[in-house]
């Protein structure tokens, strides 16, 4: 009962935002350059846990939604665009299992019938069908983040995350499920992560060009889909280790 209590009061936490609320309490934030991508650099900072974080803007991403991609274009929640094109079908199930393929279409009995089946880079692992809908994370209803492949030289698919708006101080726990191109925006997240943050979150035309933050946890999950009260728990958690909102702040102070 106890844990349950806590699960949900986690929950009401990171919905409704954690706007001025300090968890910890460190002096100072003693921060160093991780890496740099696309000219958003990463800092790592000494902590009982594990992190990085950076700040940029917010791309929105639809892979792995039930109706992110349609064969007429303008049915779906994003561009086709940006999920390949024909010969290269970069975040769709092909019919042999190759971005060479051809893109599957989900049937009667699937969540969408007549659009595609999108991926996300993290799966269902114990689902052994690449054709169900299901295997992938869900961006309309999972608050997901997509790293950039430098970022994943640090951290890994299923890991937790924070991820903090600055222009309206709503904050969301996420997890890594999705990797971007090396040569896009840094600075990305799901349908669902979005609408937490009070981001427009349509694929097509929404999103937010800079003051947003995300704080990874590297090697805090453990590879797999997690259920979304599972993700605020253990977000949450971090979050308040690694030194909640003071830490945060202080940590985003120019030197």
């Amino acid at each position: 009962m106890k844990i349950r209590c806590l699960i949900l009061l986690l929950v009401s936490l990171v919905q409704n935002g954690l706007q001025g609320l300090a968890l910890g309490s460190p002096a100072t934030c003693k921060k160093n350059k991780l890496f740099t991508a696309q000219r958003v650099v990463a800092w790592s900072t000494p902590s009982r846990v594990n992190a990085f974080f950076y700040e940029s803007g917010f791309a929105i991403d639809a892979d792995g939604a039930f109706r992110a991609y349609h064969p007429s274009d303008h049915l779906g929640l994003d561009s086709l665009a940006h999920a390949g094109h024909q010969g290269n079908w970069w975040a769709l199930v092909t019919d042999d299992g190759k971005p060479s393929g051809h893109p599957v279409v989900q049937g009667k009995t699937d969540p969408a019938p007549g659009y595609y089946v999108s991926t996300t880079a993290l799966y269902d692992s114990r689902n052994p069908n690449i054709r169900d809908p299901h295997r992938y994370v869900d961006a309309a209803k999972i608050p997901y983040v997509v790293l950039h492949p430098k970022a994943l030289k640090h951290a890994r698919l299923g890991d937790f995350a924070i991820v903090a708006n600055l222009k309206n101080g709503r904050i969301s726990a996420a997890i890594v499920a999705d990797e971007s191109s090396a040569d896009l925006p840094v600075g990305e997240g799901s349908i669902a992560l979005a609408e937490k943050l009070s981001i427009d979150p349509s694929p097509r035309h929404g999103g937010q060009d800079g003051a947003v933050v995300y704080l990874i946890f590297p090697d805090s999950g453990n590879g797999n889909q997690r259920a979304f009260k599972d993700i605020v728990a253990n977000s949450t958690k971090l979050f308040e280790v690694w030194g909640g909102m003071k830490k945060l702040k202080e940590c985003l102070v120019d030197e």
